[in-house]
């Protein structure tokens, strides 16, 4: 994870220098990763039933607001360079990366636990056809009078 300032300290620093807000685009999206990310991390420890620890919720909580008032002048920056429409644009891409990304992870989710289920079923079977074969071996041979 790229922490969101630092990748706002280069946009920020790119732009000044005279580049375009296409040269940036890397840089915006990890932007605005690391700021997805840092939400998702202070959302994890606020609702954790396990989080005691105060000081690591304050810690994520200060850097969540400093993330949010760097996306703020970022949204500034981009009204000031490209107008009110690019940022609705950049929220509407933003949006959808969200929603595909988290369909993924869902997916990817769902398999494995068809993946987990597959294998507890086949080892199963295969657990219970050896224990029918032993069974049937046993009875054999003691029917044969060898046990």
């Amino acid at each position: 994870m790229v922490d969101p300032l630092t990748a706002f300290a280069a946009i920020k620093a790119a732009v000044s220098a005279g580049q375009e807000l296409v040269n940036v685009t890397k840089q915006i999206g990890e932007f605005f990763d690391g700021v997805d990310d840092l939400r998702n991390k202070h959302n994890k420890k606020k609702n954790s039933a396990f989080s005691g620890d105060d000081e690591n919720a304050m810690e994520t909580f200060v850097a969540l607001q400093k993330a949010k008032d760097a996306e703020d002048e970022l949204r500034q920056l981009i009204i000031h360079l490209r107008g009110y429409s690019a940022w609705q644009e950049l929220i509407a891409i933003r949006a959808r990366i969200r929603r595909e990304r988290k369909e993924r992870e869902e997916q990817e989710a769902r398999l494995k636990a068809e993946r987990f289920e597959a294998i507890v079923i086949w080892g199963s079977v295969g657990l219970i056809f050896t224990m029918i074969c032993g069974f049937a071996l046993v009875i054999l041979l003691a029917s044969q009078g060898k046990i």
